[in-house]
């Protein structure tokens, strides 16, 4: 929503640097097995036998992978840096809560997706400064899978998606942006929602990989010492740095005997029971007798130096976990006598050495060019249950206020910097999770400032995910005020917009017209492209969560806005964004209905209706072509404000027909559909001679939808 407002391995190898390596010594490429299937994943691992001060930046170190199809088509594919963990769910405090561990270190993969039958070539290339190195080449098999493909712009419609292997798709989902232990959506229960939104007909997810330090970011400065909403900061320059602006940071603890700071990491630690640790650091004492640390059951002092003594001091202290023992616990430093004490370099490992545990205490990482570790193996989690459960994801991928002040004048160094460390992010995502067809879009932004000049970026950075991306996903952006400019930029594919029906708005009683407006807003800046309401609900008038929503609890304005959005001309149900309340109240029912009844009749084709009624209490939405159409019918009556807040139950209509013209002369099966149960509560044939075809509508009170389709079509 508007924000108005492994790898732990990685710690080490920033301070590191590029490790020694012998004249003529290469690399070596493996994969996971020998044959695949049609659109799934081949994992490969590529051992380098080196390390880099950035494993991140390819303008350091670029790992590929060019794999040759059976059709001859060369493919360079990016390879990436990551860490793997352990997960275990554990019960902890009455909930159930993911454990992770890191997997050994981080390592070099590549994951690959196939788009053709047979026989693929493969090889691995290594360029550093000093010099490329080239992998041996494998082979692999691809074998036909019932995999549909990735998302696409239609082909004989691009209004709408389909897959690569034609079969249309509509989007039919909602968000579920902020993911992480501290949120009502814990990985686990994300997990959980997938399950739901599929066992009743959704298909699509917008998440966030955007929240900075209080939910799922990839790229975000997440710290043990701080939160993106805090004022008051630990962190300070070096002492003795004074004045440059490259100085290392670290951590200060300044005030009277006592003064204490506790680390506060946005992941929980996981440890292992019955492990050996080793926790280490150092600090330098300004009138401080000692250094108190407190990690856990463990506390000690830290005696300081003599006064004036300009050298760090370290410390190291090992401990055993105990039986049962899963979470790293307090980590608290303490000033024993008043003064000022440093703190830097802290680390927490296995005694025999393993991936850094406790990287959030490091404040020297870059602000932007680093990828959270625990982070991306969650997004890999996310992925791999979407497929699960076939739900396509649109992951709203950076985080805008690491760059949005950046990109306020075109042709600056800021501004270019920011293209370039965003297509470097870019090329991560699309190594890592481009893969899988369930990443049905990149979302660059959640809620960019539409007045910054940002043509030029979306230029640039779509020119060169048309060239690292070789599953060609789709595009799209979001802005805080609706941007026509950004739905007809040529190199985003999907038009989105983002609309809250707020009480001093004309439509906040309207949900129909509300969801009418939006879509024409979209048709009219985007009428040959994907469009969707990405963002949508009832809101206050600052953009909080509407009491009113949570008295809804039948969700009559979700329901009513999910249909009519199917009905407008979005490519999409309108994604609502309150998904815990939607959680709460079991909302995912709302879905099914509206799944079975778009199940063969697909919008893509098809054109707003030139059906009417007879009856003026009734409102009508449809889309229709020359043999076939659908509509849905709602009662004017049947408004959230009336049903909800009026407490007003709506007249029945029991005497309405419908006309409908521009379809072509033949037999017709007509149903009517009962939009809350999802089943045909009426059919019959009718014959169609002349211009027009009359329907007299069933009785009903709330809303009801139909489908005309030819006669000889199995329903």
């Amino acid at each position: 929503m508007m924000l108005r407002r492994g790898m732990a391995a990685f710690v080490l190898v920033w301070a590191v640097g590029v490790g020694s390596m012998h004249a003529g010594q290469g690399i070596v490429l493996s994969t996971d097995r020998e044959q695949v299937g049609k659109y799934a994943k081949l994992q490969m691992r590529i051992d380098v036998g080196r390390q880099y001060a950035n494993a991140f930046d390819p303008c350091e170190v670029e790992l590929n992978v060019r794999i040759t199809s059976p059709s001859g088509r060369s493919l360079v594919l990016p390879a990436f840096f990551g860490q793997d963990y352990e997960r275990q769910d554990i019960p902890q405090g009455g909930r159930t809560t993911a454990w992770y561990y890191p997997r050994e270190v981080g390592s070099w993969q590549a994951r690959f997706a196939p788009t053709e039958i047979g026989t693929y070539t493969a090889v691995a290339s290594l360029r550093d400064r000093q010099g490329e190195v080239t992998a041996k080449p494998v082979t692999f098999s691809c074998v036909a899978s019932s995999r549909k493909g990735f998302l696409r712009t239609g082909t004989k419609d691009p209004r709408y998606l389909e897959f690569s292997e034609g079969e249309p798709f509509f989007a039919l989902g909602q968000n579920l942006a902020f993911i992480g232990e501290t949120q009502y959506v814990t990985p686990i229960r994300a997990e959980q929602i997938l399950g739901k939104l599929a066992a009743h007909g959704a298909n699509f997810v917008r998440v966030w990989t955007c929240c900075q330090d209080w939910a799922l970011a990839l790229e975000a400065q997440k710290s043990a010492w701080r939160r993106s909403w805090t004022t008051e900061s630990l962190v300070v320059p070096i002492p003795g740095s004074a004045g440059d602006p490259q100085a290392r940071r670290c951590i200060r603890i300044q005030g009277n005997q006592g003064t204490s700071i506790t680390a506060s990491p946005s992941h929980p630690v996981g440890l292992r029971p019955r492990t050996l640790y080793v926790f280490t650091g150092k600090f330098k004492a300004e009138g401080c007798q000692a250094l108190r640390v407190q990690v856990g059951s463990n506390s000690w002092e830290e005696p300081a130096a003599g006064e004036g003594s300009p050298d760090w001091q370290t410390f190291r202290r090992e401990f055993t976990t105990g039986e049962n023992e899963r979470w790293l616990g307090r980590v608290t430093f303490s000033l024993v006598g008043p003064g000022t004490i440093w703190l830097d370099a802290l680390s927490l490992q296995e005694a025999g050495g393993s991936a850094e545990l406790f990287w959030e205490a490091d404040v020297n990482r870059p602000v932007r060019g680093y990828y959270n570790p625990l982070d991306c193996f969650m997004l890999d989690q996310l992925v791999e249950a979407a497929e699960h459960h076939g739900i396509y994801l649109m992951l709203c991928a950076i985080t805008r206020d690491l760059y949005m002040n950046a990109l306020s004048k075109v042709d600056s160094p800021e501004y270019r910097l920011a293209v370039a460390d965003a297509k470097k992010f870019l090329r991560y995502a699309v190594a890592r999770w481009g893969y899988s067809t369930s990443v049905a879009a990149w979302e660059y932004w959640n809620e960019m400032d539409p007045g910054k000049p940002t043509d030029r970026f979306y230029a640039e950075v779509g020119d060169y995910l048309a060239a690292v991306d070789v599953y060609g996903h789709l595009r799209t952006t979001s802005t805080w005020a609706p941007s026509a400019r950004d739905c007809r930029h040529p190199q985003l594919d999907i038009a989105q917009t983002h609309h809250y029906m707020r009480p001093d708005d004309d439509d906040f009683q309207d949900e129909v017209e509300s969801i009418v407006r939006q879509t024409r807003f979209l048709r009219d800046n985007a009428p040959a492209k994907p469009a969707l309401i990405g963002e949508f609900g009832l809101a206050t008038a600052k953009w909080g969560l509407n009491d009113y929503m949570k008295q809804d609890r039948d969700g009559v304005h979700f329901h009513n806005c999910l249909w009519a959005s199917a009905f407008a001309g979005s490519s999409g149900t309108a994604m609502f964004w309150w998904w815990e309340v939607l959680d709460q109240q079991n909302a995912y029912r709302h879905y099914q209905p509206l799944a079975a009844f778009l199940a063969n009749v697909a919008p893509a084709g098809l054109e707003p209706t030139t059906a009417t009624t007879s009856e003026p209490r009734l409102r009508l939405l449809g889309r229709q072509g020359t043999d076939r159409a659908c509509l849905w019918l709602v009662n004017r009556q049947a408004t959230w404000w009336n049903r909800v807040v009026q407490k007003r139950t709506p007249e029945p209509i029991d005497s309405a027909t419908v006309t409908i013209q521009g379809l072509h002369p033949g037999n017709y099966t007509v149903l009517w559909w009962d939009t809350y149960e999802g089943e045909s509560i009426s059919r019959q044939t009718l014959a169609l001679e002349g211009g027009l075809l009359q329907l007299p509508v069933p009785p009903f009170t709330n809303d009801l939808a139909c489908k005309i389709l030819p006669a000889t079509f199995a329903d």
